[in-house]
């Protein structure tokens, strides 16, 4: 696997015009070290299969010393591109093989979902892993081990986390030094360790409009459309070279800072994706309950109203990379903890999922506040693009790749919730490697002050709001329309299991299909406002995206057959998006300088709560009438705001 990091990332950047002189001649600090700790780290593994004499006495310290050496001199070299997650991918292996003496673990489910056996294992080198998930599990390094299983035509074997970091890391490394060359300095003159204070502007909460943050996972689309590629064809290599160099994703590739962000939030997206389908997995599998596995999405998405709208106005007066760091070291302790919780009671996880969305609710306009600090100006938008790619990304591939390993490990899910964990600590790290450059604060009001104006604020947001009628008959029919979302997002696990075709077998791998499915819509929908959505009134629009979500939820909830379900479902995600974005775009026209924060949160705060009572309502009334029939019924009401807002001037003519 590591192998393939590497030469996509060589394959990439040829294709793009990289010098393969730009590999050979660049400066890594303590590379002698390195290559030291490589002759150590292989030539053990050599010597111990030769069989030399007293070389398995010495097999821990030399390991030891390599695996050591190797992790502290490339996280000093983290000024590279991808370099700090190959040091935190080696450490994680590290950890894993000194923990087992020397021996990589293999974990035995993994190693028969990849198709292989015991004897396939490399005695010199690894050592096999019982299934039983208790505390020897965890004391040698479990999590850390090779527990991934892949089965492809080209490609059968079992990795680990470490493996994984490495591979996407190295590939980073060699593409972005094949195009730029050694980064003598940080992009742009500006030092990776050193910044000059820049403003903070106040996290506008828009940028996720009407999607609610579900169990620590991605927000919602609005999608930021990033500049076309220059040509590129035709030119002489220098020139191309320097034309792909100055695409903006491209220069993003090839900072360091923000490279080490994004890398570190999509891989705790993609655990993010892993975590939500183990915990619906998970309650439904203990509690047989639809009302149950009902709650727990309710319960992860309360905090969308209850913290909500006040998390940013604390996080704008805080250190927002500390912010970070411990939001992800929190989530990470919260995620290792539901496993036990479970064990104990099933009950349990309701708060601790709460508050790892709550958290979360924290993390996310840090971000957003940090993003304009380690790019430059010009930049900006192909970062926050960037950003929703990669949330995008999780979603497309994040769902069946989570279906997948839940399948692999059935009754073992606490993998699931050890790897999400892994991915939020791997993102802390990260976000600690580098330097953002420090904020001038706009306000010296502290998280007290912060409280006494929240409720004139949020009676400032609903004056503006209520006095134009474009946004505000908007928001009435998208509270009543939305209530289908909260419908779905409730009940698509046990809709999965119960109603569609293939009976209980596999049920999992559907519910993840269904969540992809929808993540494609998105996208596809994105795209498509992008590119004609201009031709079209934006209130047409509105009411054009409320009748697609509402007539392709009715056919989800009616039928049986999985491909019917799944096209249902990118029709479900397109819909969202035609009608999320003109509604942006609306309330981004109309709302007055100033008071856009304090305007869309109390337009969360009221589809958020309808949204909060769909779901609590459907979870009662799928213990009672067929799954399917009520998701179909939420459908028919998000169609009937469809005919409202068209016989609403303001909203349709908007």
């Amino acid at each position: 696997m590591i192998l393939i990091g590497a030469i996509t990332g060589l394959l990439l950047g040829l294709l793009l015009g990289g010098r393969v002189g730009s590999l050979v001649n660049v400066r890594l600090q303590f590379a002698l070290l390195i290559l030291l700790a490589l002759v150590v780290r292989f030539g053990t593994q050599a010597a111990l299969a030769a069989e030399i004499a007293y070389m398995e006495a010495l097999r821990a310290p030399l390991l030891a010393v390599a695996f050591g050496v190797l992790t502290v001199a490339l996280w000093l070299n983290r000024r590279h591109p991808g370099l700090s997650l190959v040091a935190l991918g080696v450490a994680a292996n590290g950890i894993a093989i000194l923990a087992n003496g020397g021996f990589m673990p293999v974990y035995l489910p993994a190693l028969a979902a990849a198709g292989l056996g015991p004897a396939d294992l490399q005695p010199v080198f690894q050592v096999a892993l019982p299934p039983p998930l208790d505390l020897g599990f965890l004391l040698r390094a479990g999590p850390l081990g090779d527990i991934i299983a892949i089965r492809l035509p080209f490609l059968v074997d079992v990795v680990s986390l470490g493996d994984v970091l490495i591979s996407i890391g190295l590939g980073w490394f060699i593409f972005s030094t094949l195009l730029r060359g050694d980064p003598a300095a940080d992009p742009g003159g500006v030092s990776l360790w050193r910044g000059r204070a820049v403003p903070v502007p106040t996290p506008v909460p828009g940028t996720a409009f009407d999607r609610p943050m579900v169990v620590g996972g991605g927000m919602g689309p609005g999608l930021p459309m990033s500049p076309a590629p220059q040509a590129v064809a035709g030119a002489s290599p220098a020139a191309r070279r320097s034309r792909v160099r100055e695409h903006p994703y491209v220069r993003l590739a090839l900072d360091a800072r923000f490279s080490a962000f994004w890398l570190g939030q999509t891989l705790s997206m993609f655990g993010d994706r892993l975590h939500q389908v183990a915990l619906g997995v998970m309650v439904l599998s203990v509690t047989d309950s639809v009302l149950a596995t009902a709650l727990v999405f309710l319960t992860a998405m309360l905090p969308n109203l209850v913290v909500g709208p006040i998390a940013g106005t604390f996080v704008d007066r805080w250190d927002q990379k500390r912010v970070m760091v411990l939001s992800d070291v929190i989530r990470a302790a919260l995620v290792f903890t539901i496993p036990v919780a479970a064990s104990v009671d099933i009950a349990l996880i309701y708060p601790l999922v709460f508050v790892i969305t709550a958290v979360s609710l924290f993390f996310r306009p840090a971000k957003a506040a940090v993003i304009p600090r380690i790019v430059h100006r010009d930049d900006l938008l192909a970062a926050n693009s960037a950003t929703w790619t990669g949330e995008t990304m999780a979603d497309i591939l994040g769902y069946p790749l989570a279906g997948l390993l839940v399948g692999v490990l059935g009754s073992q899910l606490e993998l699931a919730f050890w790897a999400d964990g892994a991915t939020y600590l791997v993102s802390a790290l990260l976000i600690a490697s580098i330097t953002i450059p420090p904020a001038v604060r706009m306000t010296s009001e502290r998280a007290a002050g912060a409280l006494r104006t929240f409720a004139s604020e949020m009676k400032d947001g609903w004056r503006v709001l209520s006095g134009q009628p474009e946004l505000f008959q908007n928001t009435i029919v998208s509270t009543f329309a939305q209530l289908s979302i909260g419908a779905t997002i409730a009940l698509v696990a046990v809709f999965a299991r119960d109603a569609l075709e293939g009976g209980i077998e596999g049920w999992e791998l559907r519910f993840a299909a269904l969540e992809t499915a929808i993540g494609v819509g998105n996208l596809a929908g994105g795209v498509a406002v992008g590119l004609i959505g201009a031709r079209f009134g934006k209130g047409r629009m509105v009411v054009a995206g409320f009748l697609l979500m509402g007539i392709s939820t009715i056919v989800l909830g009616l039928t049986g057959n999985v491909l019917v379900a799944l096209v249902a479902a990118v029709v479900i995600g397109i819909g969202n998006l035609v009608y999320v974005i003109p509604s942006q775009t609306l309330f981004a026209q109309l709302t007055p300088e100033g008071y856009m924060g304090r305007v869309v949160a109390f337009r969360s705060t009221l589809v958020f709560s309808a949204m909060m009572g769909a779901m609590a309502v459907a979870g009662v009334a799928a213990e009672i009438f067929p799954v399917g029939a009520v998701i179909a019924a939420a459908g028919g009401i998000t169609v009937a705001s469809a005919v409202a807002a068209w016989l609403l001037p303001h909203v349709r003519d908007a």
